[in-house]
């Protein structure tokens, strides 16, 4: 069967079809070495294999619009690398500000002590338990429960990609949920001036 895809115009040509054995040709033929590719890059095998799925099926969702006069191989190579690139400025998208919010709700999660602090606990808590159930359950077995993401991907059966998104879902919705209180989560667990700048 792959002979009837050896040339790139026909591959191309087949793949626009819909035709479900030119992708599986494609598959086989180019998936590992895209996976070592991603790995290059990312240096991390989960992250490096949701990486090289997200542009196969992309690739086969646009199919339509594939040029029949493109490299198949290096349009695959730049959507890996590309997409690796996206996925990067994500991860480092989170400011310095978020950081020391995400250390301060830490803090909450592992207070004990005083009023203030108890009803700080009680106010995030409230907001946690309102998050939606996957990403109240991820933010609660890596902030409470201290798990990594690769340890939270195994146990939920996910890729550590879809664990790093519920993460930053599960943060922006605590933020949005606490934006008038941050201030005050910051000033006390973080002994910052709230009068300097805005926050």
């Amino acid at each position: 069967m792959g002979k009837n895809f050896s040339d790139q115009k026909k591959l191309i040509k087949h793949l626009k079809k819909g035709n479900t054995a030119a992708y599986t040709f494609l598959v086989d033929l180019y998936y590992d070495k895209l996976c070592d590719y991603a790995r290059n890059l990312a240096r991390d095998d989960f992250k490096s294999e949701d990486i090289v799925q997200n542009v196969i099926v992309r690739m086969w969702q646009q199919r339509k619009k594939l040029n029949s006069n493109i490299s198949i191989k290096n349009y695959l190579f730049k959507s890996v690398y590309n997409e690796f690139v996206d996925q990067y400025r994500k991860d480092i998208a989170i400011t310095a500000l978020e950081k020391k919010y995400i250390e301060g709700l830490d803090s909450i999660l592992e207070a004990q002590g005083d009023d203030n602090t108890e009803l700080l606990i009680s106010m995030v808590m409230k907001t946690i338990d309102q998050l939606p159930p996957k990403c109240k359950e991820t933010f609660l077995l890596n902030k409470k429960e201290g798990l990594t993401y690769i340890e939270i991907a195994e146990f939920q059966n996910v890729s550590v990609n879809t664990v790093e998104k519920q993460m930053g879902k599960a943060i922006r919705i605590v933020r949005e949920k606490l934006k008038d209180k941050i201030k005050t989560v910051l000033f006390l667990l973080l002994g910052l001036n709230t009068n300097k700048g805005n926050i």
